[in-house]
């Protein structure tokens, strides 16, 4: 039994949908208040009305994380509406496809400006607020892509999630003096709209690629994300957590047969 997170503030970005979607969720189901952050207030005010009709907590925000405006209005945001932030998970993030050849600068700058930017921009507006209590949790959604992997099309994906371990290195040095953890789960191939979409052979091939046979959910990330916020999670800081199933672990799919 993990120690309470109940009336802590969670703030968690790119929760209109998919993994950040369930991490929201999940957190509210755990007694946490949650800030949703989408860039789309419409999609953010489902996903808090959602977590309101089964009785938890939330506020819907709408900001651009890529911005150091928007950044700034996500911690204002916690602070007017409930006091200050405990938890922030750093989920936000883009996944376009584009071959090396067809990739312009603007492609690149876009996922990288999101993704890792804005993972760095999100940090650093809530570390006064995680500050202030003394045992603040940042947990950052990268991906084995990147990490660990690569795969046609996402090498803009793929190196600004790598970047985020690096910066999560490094920040976790500097962040342990004002008793702030920073962490990161690597999710395989989840089963979200975003995957959903690429199509019933790209899914096959996939499940066919991981040990377990299936596809990982949400709630596989979002439970992840919820230990690392936990008490009993205090005295771990930038470390990464792999959850693919084991898709990462075989040498070739002859391994699987």
């Amino acid at each position: 039994m993990f120690t309470s997170l109940a009336d802590r503030v969670a703030v968690v970005t790119g929760a209109s949908k998919g993994i950040g979607r369930g991490i929201a969720k999940r957190f509210a189901e755990a007694g946490c208040r949650v800030v949703v952050v989408a860039r789309d207030r419409h999609a953010a005010t489902l996903v808090a009305e959602d977590i309101a009709v089964t009785g938890g907590r939330a506020v819907a925000i709408a900001a651009d994380i890529a911005t150091e405006a928007g950044a700034h209005a996500i911690a204002a945001a916690a602070q007017d509406h409930f006091g200050g932030i405990d938890i922030l998970c750093a989920n936000a993030g883009i996944f376009p496809s584009a071959k090396l050849e067809d990739m312009t600068a603007a492609d690149f700058d876009e996922v990288m400006g999101i993704n890792l930017r804005g993972t760095f921009l999100s940090v650093k507006a809530c570390m006064p607020a995680l500050a202030k209590t003394g045992r603040g949790r940042i947990v950052v959604t990268s991906s084995i892509t990147g990490p660990i992997t690569g795969f046609p099309g996402w090498s803009h994906y793929g190196a600004s999630k790598a970047g985020q371990l690096g910066f999560i290195r490094t920040a976790a040095i500097e962040l342990a003096a004002k008793g702030i953890t920073i962490n990161a789960v690597l999710p395989g191939n989840i089963a979200t709209e975003g995957l959903i979409a690429m199509g019933q052979d790209y899914m096959q091939s996939m499940a066919a690629s991981i040990p377990l046979k299936r596809l990982g959910s949400v709630e596989d990330i979002a439970n992840a994300a919820l230990f690392f916020a936990t008490e009993e999670a205090g005295y771990i800081t930038g470390q990464t957590l792999v959850i693919d199933g084991g898709q990462v672990l075989p040498e070739s799919l002859g391994a699987l047969d």
